[in-house]
């Protein structure tokens, strides 16, 4: 009996550590303050959709066959 009280235990302690793990992160992320500068706004681009640079361009040029 007691290598199966034994796993049990550590299985809890597992289960027990990754919720509160989850329980800690989710905390932390719903006390961050939400910038609403309408200053910060006007700095990044419109338009966050696929944009070809000249990153793209030269992975395409390689990518030829």
């Amino acid at each position: 009996m007691k290598p199966t009280r034994t796993k049990l235990s550590r299985r809890n302690f597992l289960l027990a550590a990754t919720a509160g793990t989850a329980a800690t992160a989710a905390a932390v992320i719903g006390k961050q303050p939400v910038e609403q500068s309408s200053a910060g706004a006007a700095d990044q681009p419109k338009d966050k959709g696929y944009q070809v640079t000249e990153h793209v361009q030269n992975y395409y040029r390689t990518a030829r066959i």
